[in-house]
């Protein structure tokens, strides 16, 4: 009996385990079944439903001026790079970067030895030939004394030959006299070369303004010179007025090209304020790499606000164009020029060629291809070809630039 027993306890088991595995793989199945429904469904509402997109609308033109912000870079009214005039070694210092020097202020001294040994020489060598001036001075006048008493002899008591000798010698002593008066000349100005090297012991400053970097320290050798094996000593600036160049499009040549146009610099170290200036000169030339032209301003800093090498803004006011101004985010550029996608009255996408009259940068003027009121799609995808149905977002969604014309 007992073993009767056991026996209906293990059918009785495989019985259960048998209906937990067919519940759990009807469970599976179900599940599985529901997942892959749910997706097919998304997956048919996804492929039928229209992409979303952001559009800006053009709208009509208004009176009066637009503005046209360009980056611009400040530079030094004068950057000099000072180099020594004379070999030697560096005695002393006397200013550091960040420095404001004052024209012909003592910046370093140099100490030369082989100059000041060759000045010395050619000084000595200037007081042995002024010497030797000295001796072919009197040997040209006792050669003139001689030369006359023979010449004013009587005919017979001296000949001929011996008068030409006299002579010949009273002109050979005049020419010594004046070789020796231009080793003189040559020496002096070996002298005078010298002592004006000797000048150059004393670096100076060759204009006020700010040391902006030092490149010597006391002891090191410098070497007369530029070349590229040649260190500098300084490197100095002016900055008051400081220059501001800007490359403008040739686009706004007709209204930038000209002496004297209005603009406001800002950056963001003015926290927010602005200097105003004026177009100084340009360049009255397009650069037909990149169809620029560079303007210049000339700004008064008298508290240096401004340093070389700033990144600025600088701000124009163009008049009105007439030309609707839109996105660059709205163009397309293709093989066939740029285009803008125009999403038409049903939702349609439509491809519109224009024609770029000029180019702001982040704004860019339309001289043709669209009118009032279309709208166009910004940064479309490559996904959607013409004639496609899409879902307008917005027609001015928060935060986006509205296509106008310039105002």
């Amino acid at each position: 009996m007992p073993s009767n027993d056991m026996a209906h306890t293990l059918r009785r088991a495989a019985i259960a385990v048998a209906v937990v595995l067919l519940l759990a793989f009807l469970i599976v199945h179900f599940t599985k079944a529901h997942t892959e429904h749910a997706l097919a469904h998304a997956s048919r509402d996804a492929a039928n439903s229209k992409p979303a997109v952001d559009v800006v609308i053009v709208h009509g033109a208004s009176s009066g001026t637009g503005g046209l912000t360009l980056p611009g870079e400040t530079a030094a009214w004068y950057e000099s790079t000072i180099y020594a005039r004379v070999s030697g070694y560096v005695a002393k210092w006397y200013v550091d970067i960040g420095d404001q020097v004052k024209s012909g202020q003592l910046l370093a001294l140099i100490d030369t030895p082989e100059l000041d040994a060759e000045l010395l020489a050619a000084k000595a060598k200037l007081q042995v030939s002024q010497a030797q001036v000295k001796v072919r001075q009197a040997d040209a006048t006792f050669a003139a004394s001689t030369y006359a008493r023979w010449r004013d002899s009587p005919k017979g008591v001296v000949s001929e030959q011996e008068r030409d000798d006299k002579k010949a010698g009273d002109s050979s002593a005049l020419a010594q006299l004046d070789a020796a008066r231009a080793q003189v000349n040559s020496d002096q100005a070996d002298v005078d070369r010298l002592t004006a090297f000797e000048q150059f012991k004393h670096v100076t400053a060759p204009y006020a303004g700010t040391i902006v970097e030092r490149r010597i320290d006391i002891g090191n050798l410098v070497t007369a010179g530029s070349s590229n094996s040649t260190t500098s000593l300084y490197r100095m600036v002016q900055d008051d007025p400081i220059r501001v160049f800007v490359d403008v499009p040739q686009s706004a040549a007709p209204d930038l090209m000209k002496v004297g146009v209005p603009a406001k610099i800002f950056t963001n170290d003015l926290s927010g304020q602005s200097i105003a200036g004026r177009i100084t000169r340009t360049s009255d030339a397009i650069d037909p790499k990149a169809r620029t032209f560079r303007a210049e301003l000339d700004i008064p800093n008298p508290g240096r606000r401004l340093v070389p090498g700033f990144y600025v803004q600088v701000g124009f006011q163009l008049q009105n164009s007439g030309m609707s101004q839109v996105p660059a985010a709205a163009l397309v550029f293709s093989a066939g020029g740029p285009k803008v996608a125009v999403v038409n009255g049903d939702g349609t996408v439509r491809f519109q060629s224009v024609t770029i009259g000029r180019d702001d940068g982040d704004k860019v003027e339309l001289s043709s291809g669209v009118s009032d009121g279309d709208r166009l799609v910004l940064n479309i995808s490559n996904q959607i070809v013409a004639g496609e149905k899409v879902r307008v977002s917005s027609d001015e969604p928060p935060g986006s630039s509205v296509a106008m014309r310039d105002r």
